[in-house]
């Protein structure tokens, strides 16, 4: 009696909250609204007030006149992109890269946190998480430094090991062949960000329900059974909302790593990607309204695929809307 009492008022108290005007529950959760307030300051400063920049696409933008001051071109930057001899070459690599990073960036965390958990040794496996996700901290000037000391031609690390295994009779120079680059900057992204991404799911993994590994192994099941059985299965959802951000990032091949490692003439036709290549022709080459044209087109197609993923990951039982 007691029981249905309590749960009786609770059901009361929880449908005069719902009564209650739009204002008072506002005041009521004051605290929130305050807590959540610099965080919108910031993301309408800095990501919703910018987005009057979109009209420098549909402009021939004159750095004078300004956005009101300068005269509408319509769709012709668009065109112009679209009929550029660069379009395919940067829609391509852009294409490429972005596909390599996600085909093996992807799964490496999902690997690594899986045989993470399996070590029993706290020591070693801490030793491990912090190794790798340390690199995830340095910028890309140093990671480039870095990159670029090991595969140099003159007292490059890899150039040394290789002539010592007997591989090469002349050191080669990595960063100046085509044929190499995309491997490079696969690799290094992948090492940059392996570890970082591991801690996500080492926290999924965390809130299994360890019961069910000991049912399991109860019922003769193998380490790796359980993990395809149960760990998986746990953690997909997890898995499925970093596969649609990753799926709507698709055309962000990089640009840090891309401009450090890429910067030369003769890997421009592997490296050249949508950002880097709005970056040389805005910037460098004053086009500001192509460039603007160019970003805007990658923008939108982002939002297509992010959504296009959102509605396959939602029919799976798992989306992010």
């Amino acid at each position: 009696m007691q029981r249905e009492t309590i749960a009786t008022a609770a059901a009361e108290a929880a449908f005069s909250h719902k009564e209650k005007p739009l204002w008072k529950r506002f005041i009521m959760q004051w605290q929130v609204h305050v807590m959540i307030f610099p965080a919108l300051i910031f993301i309408l400063i800095f990501n919703y007030f910018p987005m009057y920049g979109v009209l420098m696409a549909f402009q021939d933008y004159n750095l004078f006149g300004g956005f009101f001051g300068s005269k509408w071109a319509g769709l012709k930057h668009f065109e112009a992109f679209f009929n550029s001899p660069d379009f395919f070459r940067v829609m391509r690599n852009t294409i490429v890269i972005s596909m390599l990073k996600l085909l093996i960036g992807f799964p490496a965390p999902i690997l690594l946190a899986l045989m993470l958990n399996e070590v029993r040794n706290m020591v070693f496996k801490r030793v491990i998480q912090t190794i790798s996700y340390l690199p995830h901290f340095l910028s890309w000037v140093i990671v480039s430094g870095f990159v670029i000391s090991l595969l140099s031609v003159d007292n490059g690390s890899l150039n040394i090991l290789l002539g010592k295994l007997g591989l090469i009779d002349k050191p080669v120079n990595f960063l100046s062949l085509p044929e190499y680059f995309w491997a490079i900057i696969v690799t290094t992204n992948v090492w940059k960000e392996v570890g970082f991404a591991t801690i996500v799911y080492l926290a999924a993994i965390a809130g299994v329900d360890q019961s069910m590994y000991e049912a399991a192994s109860i019922d003769g099941a193998s380490k790796l059974k359980q993990i395809f059985l149960i760990t998986l299965p746990s953690i997909m959802p997890v898995i499925i909302i970093f596969l649609i951000l990753n799926i709507g990032s698709l055309l962000n091949a990089g640009f840090d790593d891309l401009l450090l490692l890429g910067n030369s003439a003769m890997l421009r036709d592997v490296a050249d990607v949508i950002d880097t290549y709005a970056y040389r022709v805005g910037i460098i080459n004053n086009r500001f309204s192509y460039a603007a044209a160019v970003g805007l087109f990658k923008a939108v197609i982002s939002v297509g695929l992010l959504t296009l993923a959102n509605f396959a990951a939602r029919r799976a039982g798992t989306s992010l809307w």
